[in-house]
């Protein structure tokens, strides 16, 4: 169903493209929206138990397009170095494909947990508890992954291949 990449010699092991998804902090999602346009849009996100979860506006484009239509691509740009000498960038990204859903009970609080926790854990855990406690007014999302590939730049692969000699 999911093509395989292209060029295999650069892709990333589950492990590494797990560790982009981790160290990233923001994301473009991808959806179809309104008369069948693609819509993407940047967010910022948390890769937790092998999802990405974001938060959302309860109603809006976002919405309305994952509601209509929960097949939806992730990306994430780990490194885009541009090296002008070569023509090239030096990268390493990663795309995921999945379906989004809106999530409720203990899922909600754990995923708005791993939010709160990746973008304000120098905050009084406290302040986290009411902070997750106390949003009403947004839905948590949830893309449960069917296809993940991460990629980086063939310097990239050659240098480790070198580091490994």
């Amino acid at each position: 169903m999911f093509r395989e990449m292209r060029r295999c010699k650069q892709l990333l092991s589950a492990e590494d493209t797990a560790a982009v998804m981790e160290r990233c902090t923001n994301g473009v999602l991808a959806c179809l929206g309104d008369g069948e346009y693609p819509y993407a849009v940047p967010l910022s996100y948390a890769y937790s138990n092998g999802r990405v979860y974001f938060h959302s506006a309860k109603a809006g484009h976002k919405i309305d397009a994952i509601l209509k239509n929960p097949k939806v691509s992730f990306a994430v740009v780990d490194e885009d170095t541009v090296v002008s000498k070569e023509y090239i960038t030096y990268f390493r990204s990663v795309i995921a494909f999945g379906r989004a859903r809106v999530v409720e009970g203990e899922e909600r609080s754990e995923a708005f947990g791993a939010l709160v926790e990746k973008y304000s854990k120098d905050q009084p855990e406290e302040a986290k508890r009411r902070a997750i406690a106390g949003c009403t007014q947004s839905h948590i999302i949830a893309i449960d992954i069917e296809n993940m590939t991460g990629k980086e730049a063939i310097e990239h692969v050659n240098a480790k291949r070198v580091q490994e000699k």
